[in-house]
Formats: structure tokens, sequence, C-alpha cells
């Protein structure tokens, strides 16, 4: 790592899965270089936190909380609304799911009862047709 003037302020070489802190002491462009001697491709990952205090060693004041505490305040209602739209896209699934059963058993019902209403028309027409022409022959023979 290089600070803003170029110098090297820290050097770690053949790490693996390790967490590193450094604090900037100096304003500037500080430079990080990562090598990946492996074939595989790996994932860094690089969290950056930047403060505003002048030194270092200052501590922070009520003042400088106001705002993250607002911060949080908005971020507890967002997160009260999106598990309340959870719990309501939940129960309206359980709901649709009802109805698309009764629906699916409804379906499968009228289904039995116009296949019985075919089987019976049908047997009513072979009925009529037999009945027909046993007239028509019984006359006819005669």
């Amino acid at each position: 790592m290089k600070g803003p003037s170029g110098e090297q302020i820290q050097d770690f070489h053949d790490k693996i899965s390790e967490k590193f802190e450094f604090v900037a002491h100096h304003k500037g462009v500080h430079r990080f270089c990562f090598t990946n001697k492996s074939h595989y491709h790996e994932t860094i990952d690089f969290d950056v936190h930047v403060g505003h205090f002048t030194f270092y060693d200052q501590h922070a004041k009520d003042e400088h909380f106001n705002p993250l505490l607002e911060q949080i305040g908005k971020l507890e209602e967002a997160l009260y609304n999106i598990q309340f739209e959870q719990n309501w896209l939940e129960a309206e699934t359980e709901r649709q799911a009802i109805v698309n059963d009764a629906m699916s058993r409804r379906a499968v019902h009228k289904a039995f009862f116009e296949s019985a209403a075919l089987i019976g028309a049908s047997v009513l027409q072979v009925y009529l047709l037999r009945r027909l022409f046993e007239r028509k022959l019984g006359f006819s023979r005669v």
C-alpha cells in the first residue's frame, strides 16, 4: 500500500483469507495493489470506511451520531414496512392457493358432470334411435 506521496506504508505478501486494518494519517490518494498468483479467480472483499476526523485520536461526539441515528430510524421504518409487505404477500399467496384449490375442485366436478351428461345424452340417443328404427322396421315388416 502506498501513501499520497508514493511512500510504501504497508506490505503484505502471500496472505490468504486475512483481515487487514489501516488508518490513514495523511490526506490524499492511497493506492492498494492486489496480486493473484493462483490460476483460479479470487474474490476480494474490500471495505473502506471514511471518517472526517482531523486526527486519528480524536473521539466521536454526540453531534456526529445524530445524523447516523436519524438514518438508523429511517432504515428501521423502511425495514418494518418491508416486513409488513412480506407478511401481507405471504397471506395473499395463501388466500390465492385456497382459491386455486377450490376452483380446481370445481373444475374437476364440472368435468365429471359434463362427462356424465354426455354419456347420458349418448345413451338416450341410442335408445331413441333404436326405438325409432324398431317402429320403422316393425311397420315395414307388416
